[in-house]
């Protein structure tokens, strides 16, 4: 059987071709930006792997975002980022794995079992990154998006956007190995 990996990324920004020139992406179009973003996913991402993309999915509606969702491996939960909204009327969409997509509230905190660790790890989801969280002084992390790879890292918070991570999702044995480096 399948270990079940769990992955994070934020500000694939499908389909809005102004993104590569606002953060110097190094795509000549917008299609090869697309087909690029999906390759890398779905290279790591296998099937039934859990991932949380943490906003700012596609600009477009929901004839435009379905087709992105149905290209995507995994199971696939997503809080909304500012550029959501033009999608989010919509309550069905599919992975390329056949897994209903999940629209989660724009502040999650999840638990999950790191390897080596006697507790399992709080971790803080949302799009925006915060100075302070759900205890953040008790070795909780948070894990956001939005600045596109612009803010130093404070406190055990990360940035998970593509534009960090080689436009590809970040895997949560990197996000360990990350929030190591740093000390409270």
């Amino acid at each position: 059987m399948n270990k079940v990996s769990t992955w994070f990324t934020s500000d694939t920004h499908f389909g809005h071709a102004n993104i590569i020139q606002y953060c110097n992406r190094p795509y000549t179009s917008l299609s090869e930006m697309d087909d690029v973003l999906v390759t890398n996913w779905n290279q790591i991402v296998r099937p039934n792997d859990m991932v949380y993309h943490l906003g700012d999915f596609t600009l477009g509606g929901e004839k435009e975002a379905a087709p992105y969702f149905a290209r995507l491996n995994g199971r696939i939960s997503i809080l909304p980022g500012g550029h959501d909204k033009g999608w989010l009327s919509k309550d069905e969409y599919t992975s390329k794995s056949g897994h209903s997509i999940v629209i989660l509230p724009p502040l999650v905190t999840i638990k999950l079992q790191i390897p080596g660790l006697s507790q399992s790890q709080i971790i803080v989801l949302c799009h925006y990154a915060m100075r302070v969280w759900d205890r953040s002084h008790y070795g909780s992390w948070q894990l956001y998006g939005h600045s596109h790879c612009n803010l130093p890292q404070h406190l055990k918070s990360l940035d998970v956007g593509v534009d960090c991570w080689d436009y590809c999702p970040v895997s949560l044995e990197q996000v360990t190995e990350e929030m190591g480096k740093v000390s409270m």
